[in-house]
């Protein structure tokens, strides 16, 4: 799910990433927007109250919409930062440290967000904006563009684009292409909206603790990526360790 990089990378892998991460973002953008009433998960409508606060020259409120798009973009940057400096090490590691990040903003908002919304519910959004621009840039580095999770403006542009594209399409090549993207976009709207719904209901009863859902969520996902990695190289050493011992019984 996490290891497979690039052209490594199967339909599957990109379906299960695609679900888990989407999942934890409509949790994140359910759950942000009811606690503070900000955008969490994307940037596009904070950059229009930004225009207009300037426009308005009432410059203290359009500093604090420019940070919100700084944060997001700021946790992009880290994120890639990261995963360009750990895959010179060891690629197959490259999503642990920036998952790890998020799910601790997630853990630290869902334990103490009740006294920041009080305090400075800003910095509930700015944390959550840094979150998913860590989220956004990892998985789009991991799929090479091919998945993104944390907002669904371009993945309905996209899914019109592809559904329209059936009516034209004739070769079975070109189908199963367009049927393999279309599950892709489907699956990212379909569990987006699932986590929205359920981070919704669970904001209902236990407030700003539903992002800790969303942070055991994404620390599940590292710890299964990591039992299926040990269990790919045990069943590696041990078709080794049968070629070698056949090699000899049979010289």
């Amino acid at each position: 799910m996490f290891k497979h990089i690039g052209k490594t990378r199967t339909a599957k892998h990109n379906l299960r990433i695609a679900s888990l991460l989407s999942f934890v973002a409509g949790i994140v953008n359910v759950a942000g927007f009811i606690a503070v009433h900000r955008l969490t998960t994307n940037v596009t409508g904070h950059f229009a109250f930004f225009v207009d606060e300037v426009l308005k020259l009432h410059f203290r409120e359009g500093v604090i919409y420019f940070l919100f798009i700084f944060f997001f973009f700021l946790g992009s940057f880290v994120s890639n930062f990261l995963v360009e400096l750990i895959s010179r090490k060891n690629a197959i590691y490259i999503y642990i440290i920036p998952t790890i990040i998020e799910s601790f903003i997630l853990f630290s908002l869902g334990i103490f967000g009740k006294f920041l919304i009080v305090e400075n519910p800003n910095t509930i959004a700015l944390s959550l904006l840094f979150a998913m621009g860590l989220q956004n840039s990892l998985v789009t580095s991991i799929s090479k563009a091919t998945v993104r999770t944390t907002h669904l403006t371009g993945l309905f542009t996209d899914l019109g684009i592809e559904l329209s594209q059936l009516f034209f399409y004739k070769l079975a090549e070109q189908k199963n292409r367009l049927y393999s993207s279309i599950k892709l976009r489907l699956t990212i709207i379909s569990f987006f909206f699932l986590g929205g719904i359920i981070g919704g209901i669970f904001y209902g009863l236990f407030e700003l603790h539903v992002l800790i859902l969303a942070g055991t969520t994404l620390l599940i996902g590292i710890a299964y990526n990591d039992w299926k990695l040990k269990l790919i190289l045990l069943k590696r050493k041990i078709k080794m360790f049968n070629k070698n011992y056949n090699t000899k019984f049979y010289k």
